[in-house]
């Protein structure tokens, strides 16, 4: 083979050739590019000029070159040549016989196709960063040649093992980067999801699959006391370890706040105010709703997160838009409460924006489909949460973490409908509204078949709750007694907004051991105010087993 002419096809040996040839075919003649003579002394003492590439000797620049080069020729790829860094890396070769012979490494890499390929299209390709049976890792470039009617490939071999070496331990360490941040992201979240009497909840999280997908959702459920429910689901933007420390941040600062019972606007304005101590630069968008059993619908305030979604019954779905403030962390803006209709059969999904956004879709696409999928998703909880993850597409590969909550307040009816009873008292007039109180409440429970033991207890408290508003509260007045499977409920309201506390009463005091006394009967008691003014206060027992 000629390697004179085969060596014009290297890199850059054109572009040098035909500028020699310019130079030799410039005229030298005066006024026509010439020299003076002084000047062609001048030049006639320095080092003599280069040897051109063609009177180089090809096969010893290409033996002597650090790169791994092979030649082959002909259809069955049969080796004309190989340089001693390809000798050094494999070892001898014996001349004439096919590539899958004479070269059985090229095979173990797959890239005899490539030849054929090549050898086809007339056309260079590159296969980056194969590791070759000597453990080390090459990049092969493969360049057409021809000699006359002969075809050819040349094999151009890189060692590129540092860089490899090097790009696994990147993303070895961006896999370890992503594997804390999936645990300290899953530690995070809610173990167990805590289990209200009136409603059924199912959650899941799915990291996304890409190496720095991995953000800050999160949902959670607080059982606030006196059947009511807390429902949480928040995105913090970002990704990796820091995102999921203020994650952690914020659920922990939601579930203190939660304690307070207060509207759901108000805790997004504590949030928006921790928020920014957090991180100024961090923001997050968060929902949070409450379940009250009574009122059959959800109370909510949003913080720039997606809009819940609300099945009914018949299976009509119901998008809860307005209102909705900006993301936690921006300051200064005043979150107000909305509410949507959550009665019994009801389905409400909360989700974070990894389930509905897609790079080639718009937002409100995405919470389409959605919608028509919860209108056809019947089941548990559960079940209707893995048939949203799965008709979004959620797969182990996603480009995004997602978070969904699901929660059903079931319709019951025939024994369960025993199991969860309301009665209510409107108490007016003046201090004989305590006795027609105390009536009440020794019916209500007779007629529930409650123990004696319970009996009494729930009389007594009601009887010290109406005592207590009687004295401290403005009408208008509630008595509320409510049973689940699992406890009795004991409310009362008024029109006064000042909170009771406990406190110890002195020896001497005449009143002040109505709360005390509650507080040590009842399993749980506890204070809010109430949307249209005034407050409730209520206790509640835990019904004995069987």
């Amino acid at each position: 083979m000629n390697f004179t002419r085969w060596s014009a096809r290297l890199p850059g040996t054109q572009r040098r050739a035909a500028a020699r040839t310019d130079h030799e075919l410039t005229p030298d003649r005066p006024g026509e590019g010439s020299v003076p003579a002084a000047r062609a002394e001048q030049l006639t003492d320095d080092a003599p000029p280069t040897p051109a590439v063609d009177e180089l000797r090809v096969r010893e620049v290409l033996d002597r070159v650090p790169a791994l080069v092979a030649l082959v020729h002909g259809t069955d790829h049969r080796l004309a040549y190989v340089n001693d860094a390809y000798v050094a890396a494999f070892g001898p070769r014996t001349q004439g016989a096919p590539a899958r012979e004479a070269l059985p490494e090229l095979d173990e890499l797959s890239l005899l196709p490539l030849l054929d390929q090549v050898l086809r299209s007339g056309k260079p390709r590159t296969v980056k960063s194969r590791k070759a049976p000597d453990g080390r890792s090459y990049t092969f470039t493969c360049t057409p040649v021809t000699e006359g009617d002969l075809g050819g490939v040349l094999i151009f071999a890189i060692d590129v093992t540092d860089h490899a070496e090097a790009a696994e331990r990147l993303r070895a360490s961006e896999r370890r980067q992503r594997e804390t941040a999936v645990t300290l992201q899953r530690s995070l979240l809610p173990q167990v999801l805590e289990e209200p009497d009136d409603l059924r909840i199912a959650a899941t999280y799915q990291p996304g699959g890409t190496e720095a997908a991995v953000g800050g959702d999160w949902y959670d459920v607080i059982t606030l006391g006196g059947g009511r429910t807390a429902l949480v689901i928040g995105d913090v933007m970002g990704r990796g370890v820091r995102a999921a420390a203020v994650m952690g941040q914020l659920r922990t600062a939601v579930r203190a706040y939660a304690r307070l019972d207060l509207p759901p606007h108000e805790v997004l304005n504590l949030l928006d105010g921790l928020a920014t101590e957090i991180d100024a630069n961090q923001i997050a968008t968060c929902a949070y709703a409450i379940h009250d059993p009574n009122e059959g619908k959800l109370v909510y305030a949003s913080a720039g997160h997606l809009p819940i979604l609300v099945r009914d019954e018949s299976g009509a779905v119901q998008r809860a838009d307005e209102p909705t403030g900006p993301p936690l962390g921006t300051g200064g803006w005043m979150h107000s409460s909305g509410s949507i209709p959550l009665g019994p059969g009801s389905t409400a999904v909360l989700y974070t924006d990894g389930l509905v956004e897609r790079r080639n879709e718009d937002l409100d696409e995405g919470i389409a489909a959605l919608e028509h999928a919860l209108s056809g998703a019947t089941g548990t909880p559960q079940v209707v949460c893995d048939r949203l993850v799965r008709s979004a597409g959620v797969t182990a590969d996603h480009d995004d973490d997602v978070a969904v909550l699901v929660l059903q307040h079931p319709a019951r009816t025939g024994h369960d409908s025993d199991l969860f009873r309301n009665a209510a008292l409107e108490l007016l007039g003046g201090v004989e509204a305590a006795p027609r109180a105390r009536a009440f409440a020794s019916g209500v429970l007779t007629s529930w078949r409650f123990p004696a033991e319970l009996h009494d207890l729930g009389v007594l408290a009601a009887s010290e709750l109406v005592a207590n508003s009687l004295q401290h509260g403005t009408p208008p007045m509630r008595l509320r007694l409510r049973r689940t499977d699992r406890r009795l409920i004991i409310e009362v309201t008024d029109g006064d907004d000042h909170l009771p506390r406990r406190r110890r009463a002195e020896p001497g005091d005449e009143s002040g051991r109505g709360i005390a006394i509650v507080a040590t009967i009842a399993s749980h008691w506890g204070s809010r105010r109430t949307p249209g003014g005034g407050k409730a206060v209520w206790c509640e027992f835990l019904l004995p087993k069987g």
